[in-house]
């Protein structure tokens, strides 16, 4: 039993580990107009995981920071797409 209790102890106290926040830079070259950064922040804003967006217009970029258990690079460039700006993961 107290095997038990500690492996158990030991899963709760690691567990948070093995989730890490990733950021990615997304190139999002349809962005257009002074209001473009609103709808897509409000695209990204809506994935599950997502912690933080900083869009620049003037760089047509938008920086994503994301839980990478609850969603994917995929899920964000999908979002921006669906609300019509296309985007791809800046190198």
């Amino acid at each position: 039993m107290k095997k038990l209790f500690a492996s158990l102890t030991l899963l709760a106290v690691a567990a948070p580990v093995w989730a890490a926040t990733q950021t990615v830079k997304l190139a999002v070259p349809g962005m257009t107009c002074a209001a473009c950064p609103i709808t897509v922040k409000k695209a990204l804003s809506r994935v599950e995981g997502v912690s933080k967006i900083d869009v620049n217009f003037e760089r047509r970029e938008a920086v994503v920071s994301f839980d990478d258990t609850k969603t994917r690079v995929l899920d964000l460039t999908q979002a921006t797409a669906n609300a019509g700006y296309p985007s791809s993961v800046e190198k």
